[in-house]
């Protein structure tokens, strides 16, 4: 049987750091040759260099080159594997998903808690996985990591030095393995609603705020003065905002403004919800937008990529109430 041609973008991170003079420091592809060496005996491998970052140092100028390079060098293969570090790879695995809409290979982001110069790396069993979903047959965006596979815009690093960094948060795994090889639940993959496009424009001025007791409301007005385009907030629970005399004039006179406000929560798990108290619903009225059960990493790339296509309040509206890619459970379609 012919083997599967994968695509290895590299962009950094710890799985292929080695050690220097001040910490572990990112190198390039050079350094995970003994891994592809063995993957090469399952896989037809191209290796590409994108960038060599730790992920922390990585921008939404990042995302569009590596959105890019997706796009542009997915012919003739039949899946692509992006390695990337572990602390912004969630917000970056979001981005790219908004980024190329109806993507039509697998693109899986992963990366390692330990560098595969460690003779205890996590890396190369990450990457066995990732392979394994890129060589699926099933397009997406996706992140693998500790033998789990879950959507771009649903994972959360939920561990700083655990391997089981990263959760799916208020999603089923995409796919998971077992001793059955990599178990596909085929009822969590986005559905295809076209061509696959590069729509790679996002906007830088969104701030996350994330609500502390006592907080001075007068950090609105702050934000609309900077120039901010997009706000969102973590609130309290279901959305709950402590801010309701002159903070409600702030967040009023934000949306007056133009500034798209999303308001999602600081909990891990479940839904924002603005129509259970009195509070949410005077935000509501304002032209508050619900960010429901998407995470704070695809909360904040939806509303940057919306801001970069050019739309304005009321679309933004109605796109955060769309499930574009599986980051929001809309009721009638069930849960994820």
């Amino acid at each position: 049987m012919d083997k599967k041609r994968i695509l290895l973008l590299t962009t950094g991170g710890t799985i292929a750091s080695l050690p220097g003079g001040e910490g572990l420091e990112p190198h390039r592809s050079d350094v995970m040759e003994r891994e592809l060496e063995q993957l090469r005996t399952y896989y037809e491998i191209t290796v590409r260099d994108v960038m060599c970052l730790d992920s922390s140092n990585i921008s939404p100028e990042q995302w569009q080159t590596i959105a890019q390079s997706i796009f542009e060098l997915r012919r003739g293969f039949d899946g692509i594997v992006v390695s990337h570090g572990t602390d912004t790879m969630a917000y970056t695995a979001s981005a790219v998903t908004f980024m190329l809409p109806n993507i039509d290979l697998p693109v899986v982001f992963t990366g390692s808690q330990l560098p595969l110069s460690d003779v205890l790396s996590d890396g190369p069993d990450n990457l066995r996985t990732a392979f394994a979903m890129a060589a699926s047959g099933c397009p997406g965006v996706f992140l693998a990591f500790d033998r789990k596979v879950m959507l771009g815009c649903r994972a959360v690093k939920v561990r700083a030095s655990g391997f089981s960094a990263f959760e799916s948060v208020n999603a089923r795994y995409a796919a998971q393995v077992s001793n059955r090889g990599l178990v596909v639940d085929t009822r969590v993959l986005p559905r295809a609603r076209g061509e696959a496009r590069l729509k790679s424009d996002v906007s830088k001025n969104v701030f996350l705020l994330k609500l502390t007791p006592g907080l001075n409301p007068a950090v609105f007005d702050m934000l609309a003065a900077m120039g901010y385009k997009g706000i969102v907030i973590e609130a309290f629970g279901l959305g709950g905002i402590n801010v309701l005399h002159r903070g409600l004039r702030g967040i009023r006179r934000a949306v007056e403004d133009g500034i798209s406000v999303v308001v999602t929560t600081q909990c891990l798990y479940d839904s924002a919800n603005l129509q259970v108290y009195q509070v949410g619903n005077r935000l509501l009225e304002l032209g508050v937008i619900q960010g429901r059960d998407m995470t704070t990493e695809a909360a904040m790339t939806k509303l940057m990529w919306a801001i970069g296509q050019g739309m304005e309040q009321k679309e933004i509206e109605a796109l955060f109430a769309e499930n574009l890619a599986g980051e929001i459970t809309i009721e009638n379609e069930g849960n994820l």
